[in-house]
């Protein structure tokens, strides 16, 4: 591979925002788990498991490229060593990378669940909403980001077990429904922090989010609500769905350690900060589906060794 190429493979890469895979990874994976497990209270078929993990990953992902397509210029201020706005990529290579990203998604939401191929498509038109006018018009666009987001695990669960709706399935489990509100209010807390880090960016652009527009101290106490009723959901996701004792405590332990940390943005209300702040809410979540998964392993697996021990 030339430097050339090597330079734009990693300009690629680099637009999928690779500190937040974590996240990006655990939470589909985590989903599909759950979703078996709650329902039939075993483990998914692999093959599934892993196109619905993938798929909603290019999904996720081709939102961060096409955001990024529409906030060059805000980028060229608060983060001007993006691909885009250091021209390691054009407009147009980005805009096709993240077509391609969602080809794969739509691909694989197709393939397992036409209910799922509806979550993906309205998770998509509500992130495009987001990026392409919400944010220049309104200081409350991240209302459409955190439905767009609390669609995916949505999305991932009906892959692995239909609703019944489009498809034959056991219904609507009420766990699904937590995930996704979960999903929803957290990612609105952690918009307006990623906000509030580029808040010089956007107020010189004109953009009126919510920390250009009525400050960050203002929105790290809103973000303190969202985060609060978002750890409060996981704790109501658990008993919901069953999971063990490893979940609960990584949830409760997590999740003050979380709200310590919001504490500290409320005292310390800086761009800085929020950023910080930002990169630990993604941590957060990695940790907690991260445990999760872990949680439904160690149950399924037990559930499946008692009844051959002769104890069930």
């Amino acid at each position: 591979m030339t430097n050339q190429g090597f330079s734009d493979f990693r300009a690629y890469i680099e637009l999928l925002r690779p500190p937040l895979a974590p996240m990006d990874i655990a939470m589909p994976a985590a989903s599909a788990l759950l979703a078996v497990y709650a329902v039939e209270g075993t483990l998914p078929p692999l093959i599934p498991f892993v196109i619905a993990v993938l798929g909603s990953y290019c999904a996720i992902t081709s939102s961060y490229v096409y955001n990024d397509c529409c906030d060059i210029e805000v980028d060229k201020v608060g983060m001007p060593c993006r691909p885009l706005p250091s021209a390691k990529l054009n407009k147009r290579q980005a805009q096709s990378w993240s077509i391609f990203l969602f080809l794969v998604a739509l691909s694989a939401a197709l393939y397992l669940n036409p209910e799922s191929f509806v979550a993906l498509v309205a998770a998509t038109i509500l992130a495009s909403i987001y990026s392409a006018w919400a944010k220049r018009n309104t200081p409350f666009s991240w209302i459409f980001v955190g439905l767009s987001y609390g669609l995916v695990p949505l999305g991932v669960w009906l892959a692995m077990e239909p609703a019944g709706i489009l498809k034959a399935g056991a219904g609507i489990h009420p766990a699904s429904l937590i995930l996704a509100a979960m999903i929803c209010i957290t990612d609105w807390g952690f918009t307006n922090c990623d906000a509030s880090r580029d808040v010089e960016g956007d107020r010189r652009e004109g953009i009126p989010t919510t920390p250009a527009t009525f400050g960050i101290a203002v929105t790290a106490k809103m973000v303190a609500l969202f985060w609060l009723a978002g750890i409060a959901l996981s704790i109501a996701l658990g008993l919901a769905s069953g999971l063990g004792w490893f979940y609960f405590i990584a949830a409760i332990v997590s999740g003050g350690w979380l709200l310590s940390q919001n504490q500290d943005f409320v005292r310390h209300p800086t761009a800085k900060r929020g950023e910080q702040f930002f990169y630990q809410s993604a941590n957060y979540r990695a940790w907690l589906f991260a445990a999760l998964i872990i949680d439904v392993l160690l149950r399924a697996t037990l559930l499946q060794a008692l009844p051959q021990l002769g104890w069930l």
